[in-house]
């Protein structure tokens, strides 16, 4: 097979944003660029703050292109409507698209070809694949299964009895670039996210925890305000190194779903403090809720706590403040100075 036709093959591609000169993607830029996509295919899920989907097998026709022709003609458009770059991953599933994309860099695309998502993930650590948290990984790894490629040639039952019968099937799907998602056209947002930039490289460890106390609120009120709640949290820390700058993300799963300012708050300050950054020239920190559902879904832990139940209490009045008076009108004392 021709290696464009392998490329027809990768129908699925998935681009992340970033403007021109730097900063994120978002509101109306990032609607302008979804609007964009629609002009090529009307199969588009939204992944805020800043990546897509399309599943363009009808645009490859039209244009008569195949997968790298095609997100060339979407960057170009991008650039001159929108001043925004894009980072495109192709591929021929949503699992494997968004492993290409995390690759590419922005003004470039990464094609895995059909038919070898299996041997592009293969040498990665098993931590990379997704859906794989640290507890997990470091229960594979335990096995002697550090690789993707070492789980996809492991037995099916093997992975099984480590990890429970669906998520051992799962698992070694996913390592075999299996994928059975598919790209759905406005879907709901499976994550939100934010993120705070310092003007400089920044050293004092308490302007991070700053940082982080800042974003869980946000989020915090986000989720709270939408009626949903959180199954984990995912922080990415931007900072300089030998390299030049360097992103390192980690994600924890939290122990019931919540949109509780002060269990987000907890867990980024653990997640933050596993990277061991202690005297790092931090540039910019985010975080993600992932795994979104409804509240009202969603089972929540009954305590006897009084100062749990009063927090929520008075987090409930602050919400009603907020929503009253302003985002800006109650805070927690040390984003006050």
């Amino acid at each position: 097979m021709s290696g464009r036709e392998d490329d027809r093959r990768a129908d699925v591609l998935c681009l992340r944003f970033s403007r021109i000169g730097g900063g994120p993607v978002e509101g109306a830029a990032y609607e302008g660029m979804l609007a964009l996509l629609g002009t090529f295919t009307p199969v588009v899920e939204a992944a805020p703050p800043d990546t897509a989907l399309a599943d363009v097998r009808g645009a490859l026709r039209y244009f008569g292109q195949d997968a790298r022709g095609l997100a060339s003609l979407i960057r170009v458009r991008a650039l001159a409507l929108h001043g925004v770059d894009c980072a495109i991953g192709a591929a021929e599933n949503p699992l494997l698209a968004r492993a290409a994309a995390r690759l590419a860099a922005p003004g470039a695309t990464f094609v895995v070809p059909g038919g070898e998502g299996a041997a592009f993930l293969a040498p990665r650590p098993v931590v990379a694949l997704e859906g794989v948290g640290a507890a997990t990984a470091r229960t594979l790894c335990g096995y002697g299964l550090d690789s993707v490629g070492k789980v996809a040639a492991a037995p099916l039952a093997t992975l099984q009895r480590i990890s429970g019968v669906r998520a051992g099937r799962e698992l070694w799907e996913r390592a075999n670039g299996v994928d059975r998602s598919s790209v759905v056209p406005n879907a709901a947002a499976r994550s939100i996210a934010s993120e705070r930039s310092f003007p400089r490289d920044e050293l004092d460890p308490e302007q991070h925890r700053r940082a982080l106390l800042s974003l869980t609120e946000e989020l915090g009120v986000r989720l709270r305000g939408d009626g949903q709640v959180c199954r984990s949290l995912a922080v990415s820390v931007r900072f300089a190194d030998r390299k030049g700058y360097s992103t390192l993300t980690r994600s924890r799963t939290l122990p019931e779903p919540t949109a509780h300012s002060a269990a987000l708050t907890a867990l980024a300050y653990r997640v933050h403090e596993s990277f061991g950054l202690q005297r790092a020239r931090v540039r910019g920190i985010g975080l993600r809720a992932e795994g979104l559902t409804d509240a009202e879904r969603a089972a929540h832990q009954l305590t006897f706590d009084p100062a749990d139940e009063r927090a929520r209490r008075i987090e409930a009045v602050s919400d009603r403040l907020r929503a009253r008076f302003g985002p800006q009108a109650v805070k927690p004392g040390r984003l006050a100075a």
